[in-house]
């Protein structure tokens, strides 16, 4: 899906919908204002990176592993780990499990409680709007 104008990237995986933000700002908005409590919530552990976020209109009490592990490829991907050798460590949390602290800058978030998934980087096959 064209994401060009938007501050996310989208994908598909599995008939999911992935949102990725694009810089600081896009990952508050992204996280803060579109996720819903009942979405996933993915980001690279203690670089810079993108916030991904996995749709979850069902209310499923848990995310296909498939789906997560895309999802944080996508993370580190757009991350500052992006050009790292091996695998790359991913928090991954409920979106309702996701808090900014008064006066944190752009893109910095608090999780109250957090699973982790290593994996590769790796980007969005359709990429266009670098």
């Amino acid at each position: 899906m064209p994401s060009k104008g938007r501050r996310y990237r989208i994908a598909e995986v599995d008939g999911f919908e992935l949102l990725i933000g694009k810089a600081a700002t896009d990952n508050d908005y992204l996280t803060l204002k579109v996720a819903k409590p009942q979405d996933l919530w993915l980001h690279v552990a203690a670089v810079p990176g993108s916030h991904v976020v996995v749709r979850n209109p069902d209310k499923l009490p848990e995310i296909p592993k498939p789906v997560v592990e895309r999802a944080a490829e996508y993370a580190a991907f757009y991350s500052k780990a992006r050009e790292a050798r091996g695998k790359v460590e991913v928090h991954v949390c409920w979106a309702a499990d996701v808090s900014k602290r008064r006066g944190a800058p752009a893109g910095e978030v608090v999780l109250r409680r957090w699973d982790r998934v290593k994996v590769y980087p790796r980007a969005l096959a359709e990429e266009s709007d670098e």
